[in-house]
């Protein structure tokens, strides 16, 4: 019999990883949430959109086009679920919800490559509407054509700052300011570092110039102090404190916000994958051997959905993932280049921590928040909420927090929240952040109509989590 191979994301991962399979004659099923292929970084406009892929993807234009023909030429040979959420793994199949219905796929081998989300920072004020994540702002722009605000605010670190904030010039929009945590004197300790990849060096130095040409002001080494807004009128203005000290205001009715990428882990955490705390990222990833084989047998992760080093990355992780999973099941693939890609990551890898020590993760600000700063924007829940239940309720565990306080039960399941709030529980104790542990993951991952949600998996995975996520949907769309 056929060998049964899931891949979960048509991302750049992904992408490369079903083209390797289909390489070598195994028809894998390809389950993706969007409406078409090609990821965050190179997802597609939607039908009867024609600009063209310069003005879509810049200086990756010819990446985008080739993986999109790829995937173009590999629809034959796959079989292709758009729109689809796998909200649960268990009992070796993947459980799926779309508008056809809910349902489920059996597998002997899984490849997960989820992608990467932001890593966020709460800011006084950031619940007001008009703030949004990086990535949302770029979704807008990629999806929709269209600005998130008319004078949008870039705030945040990475490399993710820097190419919104051209890609938003490039399209006509006004880029009011670019703040940057991260100190200037961080790029030159990462030089040695992004020396790895001068390619991938150069293109970041042209996107600083071009936002220069464009007159947009671009400040390093910032420290977020609050934004202004109401519940009326949203977003009204930006204050930060200038790395020399100096207060700073910018006023904008939007801002993107993004203190670099995290792995989107919840998928790895529902199949059983054991998680290692990662000092130098000062997050949780989950373990991986250099091929992307986890801690459960027949579960590849390939991609920044588990170790963010970017999209040419991806491609080769994917492909070496699928590579690695083909061995394991007795499948002999056409062309093994798995030393070479290998080579390949090892460069990527060494990239990628250039980035951390470029744009460090402000830890120390999360531990600064003012008590009434919103931590958990789904449930409301302040930093102050979360320190009380620490110190005096004794939740000293992230879950137990969770089930205290209710940060990071609502609908993001502590994608945008977790990280700070275990930064102001670890302060607010005294103890490393790795020893307040993490959120668990709960089936199921985003939340589920309540008519798509069979009635015995919802019963059997009824947590507290899973029944505030069914919960909440079945109360907007009443």
């Amino acid at each position: 019999m056929a060998a049964r191979v899931v891949v979960i994301g048509a991302g750049p991962a992904g992408a490369r990883a079903a083209a390797a399979l289909v390489e070598a004659g195994v028809r894998p099923v390809v389950i993706d949430e969007g409406r078409r292929d090609g990821g965050q970084i190179y997802r597609r406009q939607p039908e009867g959109f024609r600009r063209s892929y310069t003005a879509l993807y810049g200086t990756e234009a010819d990446r985008a086009r080739h993986l999109h023909e790829t995937f173009d030429g590999l629809r034959p040979h796959i079989d292709y679920l758009p729109e689809t959420l796998v909200w649960n793994i268990r009992d070796g199949a993947v459980h799926l919800a779309n508008a056809q219905g809910a349902s489920s796929v059996a597998f002997d081998a899984l490849l997960v490559c989820t992608g990467a989300t932001d890593r966020l920072m709460p800011v006084p004020g950031w619940q007001h509407a008009g703030t949004y994540s990086l990535g949302g702002a770029q979704v807008a722009l990629k999806s929709q054509g269209c600005a998130v605000g008319a004078r949008t605010v870039m705030l945040g670190t990475g490399p993710l700052l820097y190419l919104l904030a051209a890609q938003y010039v490039k399209a006509g929009a006004t880029v009011a300011a670019v703040l940057d945590t991260s100190p200037a004197s961080a790029r030159l300790r990462a030089l040695p570092q992004l020396l790895a990849k001068p390619g991938v060096l150069l293109k970041g130095a042209a996107l600083l110039r071009s936002l220069r040409a464009a007159g947009v002001p671009l400040h390093r080494g910032v420290t977020p102090v609050r934004i202004d807004g109401d519940a009326e009128l949203g977003v009204r203005g930006v204050h930060v404190n200038l790395a020399h000290g100096t207060a700073l205001h910018v006023e904008t009715d939007a801002v993107a916000m993004g203190f670099h990428l995290r792995p989107e882990t919840q998928v790895a955490d529902l199949a059983g994958c054991a998680f290692d705390f990662d000092d130098a990222l000062g997050q949780w990833v989950p373990c991986i051997d250099t091929d992307g084989r986890s801690s459960v047998p027949g579960v590849y992760l390939a991609g920044d959905g588990a170790r963010v080093r970017g999209a040419d990355a991806a491609e080769s992780a994917g492909r070496l993932a699928a590579l690695a999973a083909m061995r394991d099941l007795g499948v002999t693939p056409k062309f093994d280049d798995s030393a070479k890609l290998r080579d390949a990551l090892a460069r990527f890898t060494r990239f990628a921590a250039g980035l951390r020590t470029a744009f460090p993760w402000p830890a120390q600000h999360a531990r600064q928040l003012p008590d009434d700063t919103v931590v958990c924007r789904c449930e409301g829940i302040t930093a102050g909420q979360l320190r009380q239940v620490t110190l005096q309720a004794g939740a000293t565990e992230a879950n137990r927090a969770k089930a205290f306080s209710r940060v990071g039960m609502g609908r993001c399941q502590g994608r945008f929240c977790a990280h700070a709030g275990a930064e102001v529980m670890a302060d607010a104790l005294g103890v490393p952040v790795s020893a307040v542990g993490r959120l668990r993951g709960q089936a199921p991952v985003k939340p589920l109509p309540v008519a798509l949600a069979p009635a015995p998996a919802c019963a059997e995975h009824a947590s507290t989590g899973a029944a505030d996520a069914v919960h909440t949907t079945a109360t907007e769309t009443a």
